[in-house]
């Protein structure tokens, strides 16, 4: 096949993101950023912009048509309120009740400070829910609604800006791009945008793209954390939708209910909501069952995924699921939640139950934690079913559209990919 090069097509990439809590979002621009850092058979430039001095956790991803772009930091002016919230729940509180009491308040949303149109990107892609305005034609990728569903979890005022913020860059963007076909009808049915704007196109398990770990790897998690028995995984930050709550309560009524304990580890950053999360842990006698690491390092990862007997995602609102796809991806056997996206994304390589069913819940957990059978099964499917996924493909996607969006000559791969469906 004639290989067409693209000499002078310089694509902006926003990754100015603040830390670890940016959760998935920051695994998908790292999964991005690699899939990209190895299309050499094309002459486009891909610039990453950062915040300066904060862009250590993606520079290992970034090589061949990639590189740093790094600039003064987010143009977001909450960037500094959202850090002191992260530090002083309380500042946080204040903050959201001030704006809550002065709904009236106009909602300023950034402008470019020049940094990418002085590159001379052509093309602009957001792939965080954060973006700006810009004149640059660009790229959306609202993960999620969430705060149309789970309205409780959010203040007044965020959910107001939220919806103004979201809606304003799904107007402005040439493209909206989503994870699941399922978040592309919730933006259909609750924005209006009509499906040739949006298009589905998922990500992969970062796994793919960290060393595998070694024997020797797994013996040192092992011993480094105590894990010396079968143990249950859930790594999730610990956000209310996330619903640590509910599963910590279906933990104490398999105890109390069947007698069957299970020992559970949780990892992920321990937001300001952890402390709620601990008093339930000690309201139901579940202090010796299950134990909180916090934020663990991609390594620790991915041996919890390859030691846990199984992965429990008992999330209440997704708009992609990166842990379901690393569970399938490290055969650990997988209970899952149906909410929002998930069965779209499990498929048959989970058992399914209802985020708000305390009963469905536990009897999910029972039936992975005590059958040999349904594990292996359960494993079996899961390789099956993330094998649809792979960085390089999502990079190429991407690519054919940034060539779409500049008005550059496609190649036969590129229409084919644009046109391809979703993978099942």
């Amino acid at each position: 096949m004639t290989v067409v090069t693209h000499p002078g097509l310089r694509v902006g990439v926003y990754a100015a993101l603040l830390d670890e809590t940016s959760g998935g979002v920051r695994q998908f621009v790292m999964g991005l950023a690699d899939g990209l850092s190895k299309l050499a058979d094309g002459g486009e430039e891909y610039l990453f912009f950062t915040r300066q001095g904060a862009d250590d956790w993606l520079r290992p991803y970034i090589s061949g048509p990639c590189r740093i772009l790094a600039g003064r930091g987010a143009p977001w002016p909450s960037r500094l309120k959202r850090g002191f919230g992260l530090a002083f729940p309380a500042v946080r509180k204040a903050w959201h009740m001030l704006k809550a009491n002065n709904p009236g308040q106009h909602i300023r949303l950034p402008r470019s400070d020049g940094t990418m149109e002085k590159a001379g990107v052509e093309l602009i892609h957001f792939p965080t829910q954060e973006a700006f305005l810009t004149e640059v034609p660009s790229i959306y990728h609202p993960w999620d609604l969430q705060h149309l569903h789970l309205p409780q979890f959010f203040s007044p005022w965020v959910r107001r800006v939220r919806d103004f913020a979201y809606r304003t860059f799904c107007e402005q963007a040439r493209m909206v791009s989503v994870a699941t076909s399922w978040t592309k009808q919730d933006l259909v049915r609750h924005f209006g945008l009509t499906e040739e704007k949006i298009e589905v196109i998922p990500g992969a398990p970062l796994l793919h793209v960290y060393p595998t770990p070694t024997a020797q790897d797994l013996e040192s998690v092992r011993t480094r954390f105590g894990l010396r028995e079968a143990f249950a995984f859930y790594p999730a930050q610990t956000y209310p939708h996330k619903n640590h709550a509910r599963l910590l309560e279906a933990l104490a009524a398999l105890r109390d209910h069947y007698g069957l304990t299970i020992p559970f580890v949780f990892s992920g950053i321990l937001s300001e909501y952890f402390g709620q999360v601990k008093r339930h842990v000690r309201r139901l006698r579940l202090v010796d069952q299950v134990r909180f690491l916090g934020f663990v390092t991609p390594l620790e990862l991915q041996c919890l995924y390859r030691l846990c007997r199984c992965m429990v995602f008992p999330s209440e609102f997704e708009g992609f699921a990166f842990p379901v796809t690393e569970a399938f991806l490290a055969g650990a056997p997988t209970a899952c939640s149906t909410a929002a996206c998930l069965p779209e994304l499990a498929g048959d390589a989970a058992v399914l139950f209802d985020p708000e069913d305390l009963q469905q819940m536990a009897e999910a957990m029972r039936r992975v934690w005590t059958d040999d059978s349904l594990r292996r099964t359960l494993v079996e499917r899961g390789y099956r079913n993330v094998a649809r996924y792979s960085w390089q493909r999502t990079a190429k996607v991407f690519r054919a559209h940034y060539r779409r969006l500049a008005q550059r000559a496609l190649t036969e791969e590129d229409r084919a990919l644009i046109g391809a469906p979703i993978p099942v």
